[in-house]
């Protein structure tokens, strides 16, 4: 009888919705107002991502500083758990993202399918000859498999925003929330996860349908939102923190909260062949790399492959198996499973470089690089449209274009002159468009000057030309529209005022040595490392951390950093994308 009892309350309690703890009313029950509590206990991991779970550890150089540079101190640093790519992003995913560019935005406006191509030409050396991997290394199917270069920080971060609304698309076409329907996606009409969520892109309902409206005023149905827990968070550059905290994976060496052993590379000990203790575990690959290099990278001088030949199992008995690159997953993992995170090719971060970084960023996931923007509201406090035209930066394509005549001033013909004189009386009058702040017709006035001046020239310039403007885009048709927070919006807070905290600290007024000048006198961004004369460090200077396959030992300790212009690139830098960690640091 006990058992009938209590099945029958496990039977009603089944029935009955859960209640606020709050104000006791019933959760997801429209004659109650409608209020939707969602249940995701934990994250969905993204494709190609691990799971890296946070802690503290030692970040900065363990060993010798052989550049005497003193820029990594050892300090101690907490990083929260995070996702990181298993591998390098390879040229195969770099060719499926300039498909899909082209797919969308070709016909249109083929400038922005340009604006993805990486720099080939990075693989040429003055003296040696790498014509074969300008021609072949980015389209060839053998290098399909290879990390990407010649992409900058830039295009990198491109990626990383199309690879978050491809995956968050591809997600809720599984769940059948929306329609499979690439064919009707061109130009601003495409699917991104902001315009999704703000209603300004409306897909075609999938098999499931839309989502149930528990309010009673709305209309029975709604499109899916952040609060459901179904979308993932962007993919991003790891910071470098998050970079050199995975790279060394002390997890392997931890017990309880002692870790046995501190690591210079991303294996335990100073050597760099396997010692029979790491194991690849993908299905089908060898399980030990017995007496085989640990990672690609330059053993001595001129040598960046070892000698040719047959060893005693028959195998070939070059060091690392890779005169240049490596396919990403060609070497035993960390502990973490992550492959190449020593050698193959260095990787972009997302933070600003400093020297003193060290001693300013914060214990708790350091970061240097914090510009917060937030987006365009219209006077009902809607977000504003998603822009459905292409936003130049129209200074720096100005910049440049009058940089190219001045070095190119003694071969340049009357056509030639001509050709640039229209480009820059069009760049004028955008920029007094947008002064007056009509962007729209400001950029558009752009485009025309692209179409008509350039794409209908016959000068030989035209290319150059046309360079400057695909390489200076700043946001795409169908993106959602984002300004930099003002200082007038933020005089309540007290953790910050100014949007922009690059120079925080180091490189604004207060930490330089004309702190006492009124402002107006050093309103200038070289007034901290004097860039060009003593330094080449800039607020667009960026992290990148590895070491590659051209890079002595030195370099591959996750320790060492060094920094690029976020606009060049290099035949050794790749990169690899991250992903923040919602709910839980340790997984439930």
């Amino acid at each position: 009888m006990a058992f009938v009892v209590a099945l029958g309350a496990l039977t009603l309690s089944g029935c009955v919705k859960e209640r606020s703890g709050a104000t006791g009313w019933a959760y997801n029950d429209s004659s109650n107002g409608g209020f939707e509590k969602s249940y995701a206990p934990d994250q969905e991991t993204g494709p190609g991502l691990v799971f890296i779970q946070g802690g503290t550890f030692t970040m900065g150089q363990v060993e010798d500083d052989l550049m005497f540079s003193w820029d990594n101190v050892p300090r101690r640093v907490t990083v929260s758990s995070f996702y990181m790519d298993q591998t390098e992003v390879t040229n195969g995913f770099w060719l499926e993202y300039m498909y899909w560019l082209q797919r969308i935005y070709g016909s249109s406006y083929p400038e922005i399918v340009e604006r993805a191509l990486p720099d080939t030409a990075a693989w040429r050396e003055k003296l040696g000859y790498n014509e074969n991997y300008v021609n072949y290394y980015l389209r060839h199917p053998s290098y399909n498999e290879y990390p990407v270069v010649g992409v900058s920080w830039v295009q990198a971060n491109d990626f990383c925003k199309w690879r978050s609304d491809r995956v968050n698309e591809q997600i809720l076409v599984r769940e059948g929330i929306i329609a499979h329907n690439p064919m009707g996606q061109v130009d601003d009409e495409h699917f991104t996860t902001e315009t999704y969520f703000s209603g300004q892109y409306v897909p075609e309902s999938g098999d499931r349908g839309s989502l149930i409206d528990y309010n009673p005023m709305g209309a029975g149905t709604r499109s899916a939102q952040i609060t459901d827990g179904i979308l993932l968070p962007n993919y991003r550059l790891p910071t470098e923190a998050e970079w050199e905290y995975a790279a060394l994976a002390l997890i392997g060496n931890s017990n309880e909260e002692l870790i046995s052993d501190r690591r210079t590379y991303p294996w335990n000990g100073h050597y760099t062949r396997n010692d029979n203790t790491r194991q690849n575990k993908i299905p089908g690959a060898p399980k030990r790399y017995t007496g085989d290099m640990n990672a690609n990278f330059v053993r001595g001088r001129g040598d960046y492959m070892g000698v040719a030949g047959r060893s005693a199992n028959g195998q070939t008995s070059l060091n690392d198996n890779a005169d240049i690159t490596a396919p990403v997953t060609a070497y035993a993992p960390n502990d973490y499973g992550l492959f190449n995170m020593a050698g193959n090719v260095s990787e972009w971060c997302m933070d600003v470089y400093r020297p003193l970084n060290h001693m300013d960023a914060a214990e708790f996931r350091p970061f240097r690089g914090n510009v917060y923007e937030t987006k365009v509201l219209d006077a009902e406090g809607n977000v504003y449209d998603r822009y459905d035209f292409v936003v130049y930066d129209v200074d720096q394509i100005e910049e440049d274009i009058i940089a190219y005549q001045k070095a190119a001033a003694p071969t340049l013909n009357d056509e030639d002159l001509n050709l640039i004189e229209n480009i820059l009386t069009a760049i004028d009058n955008a920029q007094e468009e947008i002064k007056v702040k009509r962007v729209e017709e400001g950029n558009l006035m752009m485009e025309d000057a692209l179409r008509d001046f350039i794409e209908g020239s016959e000068a030989w310039i035209a290319a150059d030309l046309r360079r400057y403007f695909a390489e200076n885009i700043l946001a795409l048709p169908g993106k959602t529209r984002y300004r930099t927070e003002t200082l007038e919006e933020n005089l309540d807070r007290d953790n910050y005022r100014v949007a922009n905290n690059i120079d925080y600290r180091d490189g604004d007024v207060e930490s330089s040595l004309l702190y006492a000048q009124p402002a107006a006198a050093v309103n200038d961004e070289s007034r901290m490392y004097n860039y060009g004369e003593t330094s080449l460090i800039t607020n667009e200077s960026r992290v990148y951390k590895g070491g590659g396959w051209d890079d002595r030992i030195y370099w591959i300790s996750p320790g060492t950093r060094r920094f690029l212009d976020q606009n060049k690139s290099s035949a050794s830098i790749g990169f690899r994308c991250a992903m923040d960690r919602v709910g839980s640091p340790a997984g439930l």
